[in-house]
């Protein structure tokens, strides 16, 4: 069965107060760069951290890995694109690619991990109820329009 490539998309414009001497972006500031990919990720998907937060968790960010391959410049536009990975563990995995607008250049990739905590702060070892759904949902569903109303079906019964 195939599943969904869930993917948002959301430009970046690099701000005066983002570059370094050098007059290229500051490293430190992809990461303010990949939280707006994710926000943009959460809000589409529904998958944002009030959404996980209402279902008594929280999903801090444990791990981040980042790979520089180009500068972006004070003034440049640049495309944040963000794609879940999909994994059998009770994690949020979501991958980065940081582009120019302009020429489509790859600025960085990166990928971050999150984990849920339940409402005492302890690590949730099993896939929260309310995620085991959304993957459902967006992995495995298809939406069609009948009559001007929205359909879901579950692929996974057919």
């Amino acid at each position: 069965m195939n599943k969904k490539t869930l993917i948002a998309k959301t430009e970046i414009s690099v701000r005066f107060s983002e570059v370094d001497s050098l007059g290229i972006v500051w490293h430190g500031n992809y990461v303010k760069y990949f939280e707006d990919g994710r926000e943009a990720f959460g809000n589409k998907y529904k998958i944002n951290n009030p959404d996980i937060l209402k279902h008594g968790f929280i999903a801090p960010v444990v791990k981040m890995n980042c790979n520089f391959k180009n500068s972006l410049k004070y003034g440049d536009k640049a495309i944040v694109e963000t794609q879940f990975v999909d994994c059998e563990a009770a994690k949020l995995i979501l991958q980065y690619k940081i582009y120019r607008s302009s020429n489509n250049e790859i600025i960085t990739t990166a990928e971050t991990e999150q984990v849920f905590l339940n409402d005492k702060g302890e690590l949730n070892l099993t896939i929260p109820d309310f995620f085991a759904k959304w993957k459902n949902k967006w992995l495995y569903c298809i939406v069609s329009i009948i009559n001007g109303k929205s359909h879901m079906y579950d692929r996974t019964k057919a």
